[in-house]
């Protein structure tokens, strides 16, 4: 048994170069081989997002407060609230993130194939944003 102390692991700031706004990642647990799967407490700004992106095997998010945004590619922006659960399939191109006057906080389970668990691409204009 391996018991991780809240407020043991450092937060840290989501990079400019996957987030566009202020988001703030709290590590939640990462697997030990030869498990794959990590989680993280990811708190957006009002506006804040991410680029779009993908995952190998599928991502799950648990939205714990605050109001947001998702979309996957082609589809239209949709709307998520506290307990929504959010299933991204393996390789569906999407991001997440805050309303735009409200901030947005969700846990994010994502698992690893060969070492990788996300493939990052282009930022999310504020077209695409807005939807």
């Amino acid at each position: 048994m391996e018991i991780k102390r809240a407020g043991s692991r450092p937060s840290g700031k989501g990079p400019a170069e996957y987030f566009t706004g202020a988001v703030r990642v709290d590590p939640l647990f990462e697997a030990a081989d030869p498990g794959r799967a990590a989680g993280a407490h990811v708190t957006f700004e009002p506006g804040a997002r991410t680029a779009w992106h993908t995952h190998p095997l599928g991502q799950t998010l648990i939205v714990t407060s605050g109001l947001g945004r998702a979309r996957r590619e082609g589809g239209p922006v949709e709307e998520i609230r506290p307990g929504d659960v959010v299933w991204f399939p393996p390789g569906e191109k999407h991001w997440h993130g805050a309303a735009p006057d409200t901030a947005m906080t969700h846990i994010a389970i994502q698992e690893r194939l060969d070492g990788k668990a996300v493939t990052w691409m282009e930022h999310v204009t504020d077209e695409q944003y807005r939807g």
